[in-house]
């Protein structure tokens, strides 16, 4: 569960008590993993009450946690003492995650070649239930910040790329993801309804290809296609993304559509 500084917790300390009956399952680990996570939706260095609120975690464990991690580099001050960041020791976490990934090895030459062909923005993206979390990013002439940072997620129910993975699984499992998500619109044009989700679904489904306009950035177009593992289940996403001010949505997928799914069949298990 994640929500924000007006909400309760970022991380739902519920969900240890789904290992309740595991000898091997250690709780304070998972209370760690609960106090890193607060920073997921932070805008700014987060106090030592914060982290206790929106992990979840009792205060005095907070603070114990967060004098651990602070002594082993994972979590620091912030440079004008406002509170504490994520530590630059998260960051080679980050890389090594990525460099022994064997899709993100096979994904590179193939998306360096798509970002080549179309000179748009390029992404690869990994599902995780909800949300799809950002692996590989390759930004165009034209970005926003947050655009051009691994690790930033977004929903699965109104992108292009959630689209094209929710195309590979039941209508039931899209019904309750989409029930379980935030669906806080971002655009006027953010879709809000299941119909909606689900026009965008089957058009997916036929085309092979998911397409969107407006959804998360007002003047954005998007296509993604799925990638899959050896049971042709979803796994991750390729994002195509360029201006509306540039294309039309008929030009851009006539230009683009073909090029995406042969990335996308390219670096899923069974190409």
């Amino acid at each position: 569960m994640f929500r924000d500084l007006n909400g309760v917790s970022t991380f739902d300390p519920a969900e240890a008590d789904e290992f309740g009956d595991d000898p091997l399952f250690v709780r304070a680990a998972a209370r760690t993993v609960a106090v890193l996570s607060a920073f997921e939706l932070a805008s700014k260095p987060l106090s030592l009450s914060e982290i206790a609120k929106l992990s979840g975690v009792e205060r005095s464990a907070a603070q114990r946690m967060v004098h651990t991690l602070l002594a082993l580099g994972m979590i620091v001050r912030d440079d004008e003492d406002r509170g504490y960041l994520p530590g630059k020791r998260i960051l080679t976490m980050a890389y090594s995650c990525l460099r022994l990934d064997p899709v993100m090895q096979r994904a590179t030459p193939i998306l360096l070649e798509l970002r080549r062909r179309t000179r748009e923005r390029v992404d690869l993206s990994l599902w995780d239930d909800t949300r799809l979390i950002y692996a590989l990013r390759m930004p165009s002439k034209h970005e926003i910040f947050t655009a051009t940072l691994t690790g930033n997620t977004v929903p699965v129910y109104c992108t292009a790329g959630g689209l094209a993975v929710l195309a590979h699984l039941p209508d039931q499992q899209i019904a309750d993801i989409f029930g379980r998500s935030d669906r806080t619109p971002f655009t006027p044009e953010t879709m809000t309804s299941l119909e909606q989700v689900m026009k965008g679904v089957e058009r997916a489904r036929h085309c092979g290809h998911a397409l969107v306009t407006g959804q998360i950035l007002r003047h954005e177009i998007a296509m993604g296609v799925a990638i899959l593992d050896t049971a042709s289940h979803p796994i991750g996403a390729i994002h195509l993304a360029g201006s509306l001010d540039e294309h039309s949505p008929e030009e851009f997928e006539a230009k683009f559509g073909s090029l995406l799914q042969q990335a996308g069949t390219s670096i899923s298990v069974f190409g």
